[in-house]
């Protein structure tokens, strides 16, 4: 490959980056991804968990951020060649949105960028979800998350409990 050849990463399907399933996996597709952050897209439907007639509920965009955020992480694994791992959201900050529900039918657009990654699991994203409405009409949301991803998830999960 010359030096100013790209190589060319490969397209994960969503099912294969993130540990959820059936009904509870909310992606529909990566977009993109680099050594820092993802993009994901979910078209909402009538049929989508958590709608409702006028579509899914705002506070639902914290979920799909997080979903992306599994996402990457799932790139990094693959990339990696590791087992796909689950996190948990510990928290999210300053969560905004300028509309109570995305629309049935409108396609979201979901950017995770990773901010901080300590060495224990903890991590800070910056997220953003848009639309592709004209820009009087786009949905914006925007918040950071923090998230937790144990390097054995199962032993983390015992010690809490127990």
């Amino acid at each position: 490959m010359s030096p100013t050849a790209e190589a060319v990463k490969p397209h994960y399907n969503i099912d294969e980056l993130v540990p959820h399933s059936g009904t509870m996996s909310l992606l529909d597709d990566t977009v993109s991804s680099d050594e820092s952050s993802l993009t994901a897209q979910v078209c909402i439907r009538s049929d989508s968990l958590f709608a409702t007639d006028r579509g899914v509920p705002a506070w639902v965009g914290i979920e799909y951020m997080a979903q992306a955020i599994a996402a990457f992480a799932g790139v990094e694994a693959k990339q990696a060649g590791e087992d796909i791992r689950i996190g948990f959201l510990v928290g999210s900050r300053k969560y905004t949105c300028n509309t109570p529900v995305f629309p049935i039918g409108t396609t979201l657009t979901i950017q995770v960028t990773r901010e901080l990654q300590a060495d224990n699991g903890l991590g800070v994203f910056v997220c953003r979800i848009t639309s592709e409405a004209d820009s009087a009409n786009m949905i914006v949301a925007e918040a950071n998350l923090n998230v937790f991803q144990p390097d054995d998830a199962a032993e983390f999960l015992k010690n809490e409990t127990s």
